[in-house]
């Protein structure tokens, strides 16, 4: 049996249930502070929302008839001149960072990505989900 790809809709669901997830943690820390359980379901929730968000990008371009993409940076620059994120250096920044938060970083890079996700990336997320409810007339 054939599994259907999901629409551009579909994925952006999927990263509006992401997001939501990710702004819950964020509460939470802001309630009780970060422990190492809570910063580790941060960084999950982060890494979920920011793969969802290339997915729903990547998924709107192919709706407008675009080749497939090669790269997380390749689609985040197209987002950016179509307007679909409105930081395209803080969502470059975002996947360096991603690319440097492996399982064996130091704590000091631990804590960087750690207020990065609740001071900048949160919000270019929320950003993006406000352009593409636009882009996507809902």
């Amino acid at each position: 049996m054939k599994i259907q790809p999901l629409s551009c809709e579909q994925c952006f669901k999927n990263f509006q249930e992401s997001l939501t997830e990710l702004q819950e943690v964020i509460e939470e820390i802001n309630l009780k502070g970060v422990s190492q359980k809570n910063e580790q379901h941060l960084h999950r929730s982060f890494e979920l929302t920011h793969e969802l968000a290339l997915k729903a990008m990547m998924e709107f371009f192919n709706k407008q008839g675009r080749p497939p993409y090669t790269g997380s940076r390749d689609v985040t620059l197209d987002a950016f001149n179509e307007e679909l994120i409105d930081d395209g250096k803080g969502w470059l920044d975002m996947i360096i960072c991603r690319i440097k938060a492996t399982p064996v970083y130091t704590e000091d890079v631990q804590n960087k990505v750690t207020q990065n996700i609740l001071k900048n990336y949160i919000h270019l997320f929320e950003n993006f989900e406000n352009k593409m409810k636009g882009a996507l007339n809902l």
